[in-house]
């Protein structure tokens, strides 16, 4: 290996051309190109310690130029202290004799006096008869060295089991990694859900999620966190419907000059038990607040029959789409007559309803019936409750309710002891059934309207009075 004041050497010697350029001289150059184009800092040794090799990354940690670098012996005198240059030159001139890659840290100087702790990495090269021909370097800044290795680190430890789901998508918005938590989150192995339109692994939100993505590529990373509520695809489980508190960084090449977008890291965390507490309670307190205010309502209605119907108007907000009272007919018989209810068109207060005393024509099993014979609340839902089955619409009439509804809450009013009739709730194919805690708030209310209708049939004000039951 022979010196050269540019920093570099023909391997194949003066009087043999480069074969793979046209000329000695060419092949020198793009050499020094390859070399100064390079990320690392490089240098390298003969066999006699001087140096031969020396790149514009080694002038940028240690100052010192190629032309001030290349022919000196070792680190002794300019890069390396005298108590230091001893030992760096034993150590690296000793890989010569060792196989592999050796690495070592060293405490080097700066043109400008300061010393900063280097990593080389080195390995002996070899001549054209197989013997050590000399000693080539790698080498950065330690603290450089660490911050790579911290960030190797951090995204081995993203990728393999964090707190966290993450995914990273490509341009075309389809998984590329999949972390371990991602993967248990998304129902899949991670490697199935890899190279996959997000579609096939959501049925529903996958618009949301990909907007959030697709904004991510063109804008930029936004700020905060945002959340997203999916519905995962039919699995062992069934349908689930989860949601992922989620952050977006928008991924772009460090090598490219302009900024590149490579895709999208999404981070996200599962907080559908959180969302589903905080929905439960906002609805308790709701419910709350509106059975106050409809005893505070009712204890203003002159009419008691006024005062009931008002009960089941603040119960409707936000729980059902229609509501009726039946009042059990004063004879004693196992019939129900309709004192009140909403309007079957638009929507509207509970008002009551001029019969003319006639009993409802309910089947056998009617759920009101049921409700009234069991002194309990009873639900009951169409056979097709999502409403594509056709004969939804003969499914309310049957039952004498209004026209499209798929859900009933049956609630008996009951007062000092007596069963004085029925208050149902109606939900339409938009609402989902009723569920047991819907049947406590429902009894709530009619516990209220229930002491209005015993206090109109005391007084004569329009209620039938109801036999003891």
């Amino acid at each position: 290996m022979t010196a050269s004041k540019s920093g570099t050497a023909n391997a194949l010697g003066p009087d043999e051309p480069d074969p793979l350029v046209p000329g000695a001289g060419a092949g020198a150059e793009l050499l020094a190109a390859l070399l100064d184009g390079m990320d690392a800092a490089l240098c390298a040794f003969d066999a006699g310690g001087t140096v031969t090799h020396w790149n514009r990354e080694a002038e940028r940690v240690l100052g010192w130029s190629p032309d001030e670098a290349v022919g000196r012996r070792g680190f002794a005198g300019w890069a390396a202290r005298g108590a230091d240059a001893g030992e760096v030159e034993t150590r690296l001139m000793a890989t010569m004799d060792a196989p592999g890659r050796q690495v070592h840290e060293f405490a080097l100087l700066r043109k400008d006096g300061g010393r900063v702790l280097v990593r080389i990495q080195s390995a002996r090269v070899l001549g054209a008869d197989g013997a050590p021909a000399g000693v080539y370097c790698a080498f950065s800044e330690v603290h450089a060295q660490i911050d790579l290795e911290r960030s190797i680190g951090l995204s081995e430890a993203l990728f393999d089991d964090a707190s966290w789901g993450v995914v990273l998508v490509d341009v075309d918005l389809r998984p590329t990694v999949v972390n371990g938590y991602a993967a248990r989150a998304l129902g899949a192995g991670r490697t199935a859900p890899l190279g996959r339109p997000l579609g096939e692994l959501l049925e529903h939100g996958v618009e949301q999620l990909e907007g959030a993505l697709h904004h991510v590529l063109v804008e930029g990373t936004p700020r905060g966190l945002g959340e997203v509520w999916v519905t995962l695809a039919d699995g062992p489980e069934g349908e689930r419907r989860r949601c992922w508190r989620s952050g977006f960084l928008r991924l772009a090449s460090p090598l490219a000059e302009e900024p590149v977008p490579l895709g999208v890291g999404w981070l996200f965390h599962d907080v559908t038990a959180a969302k589903l507490a905080e929905r439960e309670a906002d609805r308790i307190r709701f419910r709350a607040s509106q059975l106050h205010r409809a005893g505070r309502a009712a204890a203003e209605c002159e009419d008691p029959m006024e005062a009931a119907t008002v009960c089941l108007d603040f119960a409707l907000a936000g729980f059902a789409d229609h509501a009726l009272i039946d009042l059990l007919v004063p004879d004693g018989g196992a019939r129900l007559i309709r004192a009140a209810a909403t309007p079957t068109g638009a929507p509207g207060p509970c008002a009551p309803v001029l019969g003319g005393g006639i009993p409802v024509r309910y089947p056998p099993g009617h759920p009101a019936l049921q409700a009234a014979d069991r002194s309990g609340s009873v639900r009951a839902s169409a056979p097709d409750a999502a409403g594509t089955a056709p004969d939804l619409p003969d499914w309310s009439d049957r039952l004498q309710w209004p026209e499209g509804m798929v859900h009933a809450l049956c609630t008996v009013l009951r007062s000092r002891g007596r069963t004085l009739g029925v208050a149902t709730f109606l939900r339409g194919p938009t609402r989902p059934a009723f569920q047991r805690e819907d049947a406590a708030h429902a009894e709530s209310m009619s516990a209220l309207a229930a002491s209005a209708i015993d206090l109109a049939s005391t007084s004569g004000r329009g209620a039938p009075s109801g036999p003891a039951h």
